[in-house]
């Protein structure tokens, strides 16, 4: 089954460049459109304005004992002129004084308040449809304090609207067309943009098995991808040099396996080649078991780390004289040592808390291998030191030919040969150290080796734990 694959970078990319362009267009025609609309209506109160000033001045001058007809002739005479506006006079008990055209203002435009409605004009559409803003205001009749009357002003705005009509529909559209436009710019800049994880692509194609040495072109990509090529970079060395490690290991693998596999067939078919004693087959047999218990020994120490490597080996927790078990192990060497008239020491002291076992064994494949590489008459020691960063170091020291500083860092590894004049005997494995690092890295230290001036440590650092 194939698996549903999301939506391209690319497409994402243009998606959110076009709603970014069409958020910030709406907000800027929002605002286009509110201050065209604030202009029509600032225009509209500076005539609504003007005439309410004039009918108030009418009528606070107007005599008490003036004539009805007097009035509205004088209100007649101040609106001539003025197409589409419509003044109206209400005594406060609802009768129409004057209106100049008949309109039905709404109610809550002939509200009673004291002062002028200046601070927004009340919009409404007519019972004819159309538009309207208009103010209103009291005032008292006469000079002498008359009558309470309402003064209401309307204007017609039939052109402002279609203006704002056809005015919104073209920046509607334009907005439309700009967001689509935009769109496609951005899907242009994106293409562009992304050109430099194409050409990433094309070369990590490139890359297989045979040709792990390849590298992503980190100077000729932008700056925001130069540390992702940086990285690829690394995880590709990382995974060059685990590959040559893994072809490594399963030559020597091989060639270790295959050895004893021989002898075992060799011997096998010469002794079925014809017929023989109880004696013969007896001493087959017992050379068959040691190459049986070589490749047991193999066998064992691949599981063993095997394990370390998925991180399965937990270590017990009890607390370790090292000086003690040290010597324990000292005197085991001993009598391999006296054969090669080899000098053994050991000097410090210091408590652990770990794997009893383990650290026996971490320590043994050190020991035996010094001795194995220390010639007739050299000397092999063992320091025990605690350090005031809460570490204890356990080093392993011998005399003899040094080894080459580029061997060094690949001394852990399984099966790893420097040289013939360091060749694994029959009685090695090849798989000491690497099983020494694994335990001292399952008890949370590290190993180090240096080899110079005829002396080749090994040294263990083991935190020092304190003890319950």
């Amino acid at each position: 089954m194939t698996p549903t694959r999301g939506p391209s970078l690319t497409l994402r990319l243009t998606l959110l460049f076009a709603l970014a362009s069409a958020f910030v267009l709406f907000l800027l025609g929002l605002l286009i459109g509110n201050s065209v609309e604030r202009h029509f209506e600032e225009q509209d109160m500076e005539v609504l304005n003007g005439k309410m000033q004039l009918a108030k001045h009418i009528l606070e001058r107007n005599p008490g004992s003036q004539p009805k007809e007097t009035l509205t002739q004088r209100l007649d005479d101040a609106l001539t002129g003025h197409h589409g506006l419509i003044v109206a006079v209400f005594h406060q008990n609802g009768e129409t004084l004057y209106a100049n055209e008949s309109m039905a203002f709404p109610q809550d435009l002939l509200a009673p308040r004291s002062t002028p409605r200046n601070e927004r004009p009340v919009k409404w559409t007519s019972n004819d449809g159309l538009p309207w803003r208009g103010i209103s205001s009291m005032v008292k009749l006469g000079a002498d304090g008359g009558d309470n009357l309402t003064v209401a002003i309307a204007t017609d705005i039939t052109h402002h609207e279609h203006f704002m009509s056809s005015f919104r529909g073209t920046l509607w559209v334009f907005m439309a067309l700009a967001t689509l436009a935009m769109g496609l710019l951005g899907w242009f800049v994106v293409r562009r943009g992304l050109l430099p994880l194409q050409a990433i692509k094309l070369r990590a194609a490139e890359i297989t098995a045979n040709h792990l040495h390849t590298r992503l072109p980190v100077e000729s990509i932008p700056l925001e991808l130069a540390d992702l090529a940086d990285t690829l970079n690394g995880m590709l060395s990382r995974l060059e040099e685990s590959f040559q490690r893994l072809s490594d290991f399963s030559s020597d693998l091989a060639h270790e396996l295959r050895t004893p596999v021989s002898n075992l067939l060799t011997q096998t078919q010469v002794t079925l080649s014809k017929a023989r004693s109880a004696d013969d087959y007896r001493e087959i047999l017992e050379s068959n078991a040691e190459e049986f218990e070589r490749l047991s020994r193999t066998i064992s120490d691949m599981l063993f780390l095997a394990k370390a490597d998925h991180n399965q080996i937990v270590p017990n927790q009890e607390p370790i004289d090292l000086a003690e078990e040290i010597g324990d192990l000292l005197e085991y060497y001993d009598v391999l040592a006296e054969e090669k008239a080899i000098a053994l020491s050991l000097s410090g002291s210091g408590q652990i808390v770990g794997d009893r076992l383990m650290l026996r064994r971490a320590v043994s494949n050190l020991l035996s291998n010094a001795l194995r590489h220390t010639p007739n008459g050299g000397v092999v020691t063992v320091q025990i030191n605690e350090t005031d960063d809460g570490m204890t170091h356990i080093a392993v020291e011998n005399t003899g030919s040094e080894i080459p500083a580029e061997h060094l860092p690949r001394l852990f590894d399984r099966f790893y040969r420097v040289d013939s004049s360091r060749q694994r005997t029959t009685e090695s494995s090849g798989l000491g150290l690497a099983i020494t690092r694994s335990i001292v890295l399952a008890h949370g230290g590290g190993v180090d080796v240096c080899s110079a001036n005829g002396l080749t440590c090994f040294t263990l650092s083991l935190p020092t734990s304190s003890l319950r």
